[in-house]
């Protein structure tokens, strides 16, 4: 009984862990906060310092840092060994630049708020190793993970992982220092920074050896003689095998993650390896941010509260000035300098890494160790906050119009509005016959692109009267409307029939209910963006299936037939008449009719026999 009592209180606090995670994070996400912060508020609440529902979280942070493991994993398959290479300036040039600037600056902080220098350094240090989870997390959730802004970021993240191993290198050597200089015996069994160092480059080296004459005959032998399972077990194998080797190094679990997402990037496994290992990421990595959460020590914060927010302030604004300066020095423009400071203005994970041995080796004492923690995991908790506020309190980014010519005088008999896709095909055959075509369009990057093909596109709102007018609308044979926005193309057809009724209208349909409004508007031609290529595909797939050609076109004339049909009936009953002339798919059993039991008829003389036979043949 007292077996099963305990398994109980288990299951309830896996309960209460799960409930807080999925709650917090989806009211924080539909608030528009992101579920990293989230997860944090539900972590402090449900912890030590909140509601003690959990006592450990030491322990259990240790077990979810491998969703951050897998996490870099997952962006390591993203990265092939070229794609790194190519990145090397961004990881070595820019990445480096920021943590020695960043680190020298706050290193000045801690020194003017009265600590030691050996102490304010390695408090830096640790605080410029931003949360590879949080900012890693934030990309995937806003999509921005494999934007030119968002490689940037995990080459800074890259080389941030890697200066952990100088750092616990340094902080042996400081506190050996410091031992010394206060007479305290130094730990002989300490290894010296040298063979640090070589461990971590040799197990480097041997990860990437096996990386690339192992894992792939070993993933194709398991696909061979394995099952399902079986992958889904080595996948995760050697993710967390990476892992341990760069941790027996002195690197970072994740570090030895991506590595091996890297190496594995090429693999003809890569898109089945990703999908064994996703579901089990998400829910470590929401587990890791709820016990960062549970970590925050509220006593100490209460305590030394004064410290702790001016630190945090502190802290956080000097990181971000710093980042600021090295992003415009690296030529980025101020927009993205400026997201690229608030995004990494916070400390991370592998902070803990850092005054965990600094406090072992007698750099740190229990109080900096706890106020500096704390510091941190504030800083972490108030990073998506300061994220979204930026980005509503930031003015829409100005577009560039290089080589873009406004909508001004042009006098072509057709005027094209809107040159996507759609356009761009119709186009063709007008430009083929020689018409004097003039075209607008209001997305400069699009009108970029034609130019590179040999388009002149002018830039031009086609649903402004004066920028019609500016575009020889009035003087057009033809307009047409080509845009997917169904509200801004009624717009242009209201202007068009009001101000130019001597232009013929012909106007790209985005769906059917759009195309009975324009018909009701009285355009000249109408068409659903979608309709003659799917009945021609649809065509090509009877054709396919061994269905004569003739008798193909046949079946697509009836279905255009009932089409149009369809559309007459809409117009006059409304967008629900003419199902009947739809062919679907579901069948639907119906009951059998009932029939009315008759009587026994007599039988029918010969006359009256002959009667019915000749009216029923006739």
């Amino acid at each position: 009984m007292a077996g099963e009592a305990a398994a109980g209180g288990e299951l309830a606090a896996a309960v209460a862990l799960l409930a807080a995670g999925v709650g917090a994070a989806t009211l924080f996400r539909r608030a528009g906060l992101g579920s990293v912060l989230g997860y944090l508020a539900a972590g402090v609440a449900i912890g030590p310092y909140g509601l003690k529902l959990f006592s450990d979280p030491e322990t259990m942070l240790h077990i979810a840092e491998i969703g951050v493991v897998l996490f870099l994993f997952l962006i390591g398959l993203e990265m092939r060994p070229a794609k790194l290479w190519a990145m090397r300036q961004q990881i070595f040039g820019l990445g480096l630049s920021q943590v020695l600037t960043a680190g020298g600056l706050l290193t000045g902080v801690g020194v003017l708020a009265g600590l030691a220098l050996p102490v304010a350094f390695v408090a830096a240090m640790g605080f410029v190793l931003s949360s590879t989870a949080v900012i890693a997390k934030m990309l995937d959730e806003r999509g921005e993970t494999n934007t030119p802004e968002g490689q940037r970021a995990i080459s800074i993240l890259l080389l941030e992982d890697i200066s952990i191993v100088p750092l616990l290198a340094i902080v042996a050597v400081l506190g050996a220092a410091m031992a010394s200089a206060n007479g305290t015996a130094v730990d002989a069994a300490a290894q010296p920074w040298w063979m640090t160092a070589g461990l971590a480059i040799g197990v480097i080296i041997g990860v990437i050896i096996a990386g690339r004459f192992l894992l792939n005959p070993m993933f194709r032998f398991l696909a061979q003689w394995g099952g399902r399972d079986v992958m889904t077990a080595a996948a995760l194998l050697v993710v967390l095998a990476a892992a341990l080797a760069m941790q027996l190094g002195g690197l970072s679990m994740a570090m030895g993650a991506f590595l091996a997402g890297v190496l594995l990037s090429e693999s003809s496994f890569r898109h089945q390896l990703e999908a064994d290992v996703d579901p089990f990421r998400g829910i470590l990595l929401g587990l890791f941010f709820l016990s960062v959460g549970m970590s925050l020590n509220l006593t100490v914060v209460m305590a030394q509260w004064p410290f702790v927010v001016a630190g945090v302030a502190a802290f956080m604004a000097t990181k971000a000035i710093a980042i600021y300066g090295v992003a415009r020095l690296f030529k980025a423009d101020h927009r993205d300098a400026l997201q690229r400071s608030v995004l990494f203005a916070q400390g991370g994970e592998f902070a803990f890494v850092l005054y965990a041995a600094a406090l072992a080796a007698g750099v740190f004492n229990r109080e900096i160790a706890g106020l500096m923690g704390a510091i941190v995991i504030l800083s972490m908790a108030i990073t998506p906050i300061l994220v979204v506020l930026m980005g509503r309190l930031l003015p829409a980014q100005a577009a560039d119009m290089t080589g873009v010519d406004k909508a001004e005088g042009l006098t072509g008999d057709v005027l094209v509005i809107g040159f996507g896709r759609f356009a761009q095909v119709a186009s063709q055959g007008l430009l083929a016959r020689g018409v004097d075509v003039s075209i607008i369009d209001n997305d400069p990057e699009m009108i970029q692109a034609a130019a590179k093909f040999g388009f002149k596109v002018y830039f031009g709102d086609g649903s402004r009267l004066d920028v019609l007018h500016a575009s020889g609308a009035d003087r057009a044979e033809a307009i047409l409307v080509c845009i997917d926005k169904p509200e801004a193309a009624d717009r242009i057809v209201e202007l068009a029939k009001q101000e130019f009724p001597h232009a013929k209208l012909f106007v790209r349909a985005y769906d059917r209910g759009h195309s009975l409004r324009l018909i009701r508007a009285g355009v000249d031609y109408e068409l659903r963006e979608t309709f003659e290529s799917a009945l021609t595909f649809s065509q090509h797939v009877m054709e396919g299936l061994g269905v004569d050609p003739e008798e193909a076109a046949e079946t697509i004339a009836d279905v255009r037939a009932r089409d149009a049909e369809r559309l007459a009936l809409q117009l006059a009953q409304g967008i629900e008449a003419g199902r009947g002339l739809l062919r679907g798919n579901l069948t639907t059993p119906q009951p059998a009719p009932y029939v009315r039991p008759q009587r026994k008829a007599a039988p029918l003389n010969a006359e009256a026999a002959d009667a019915i036979k000749a009216e029923a043949e006739s």
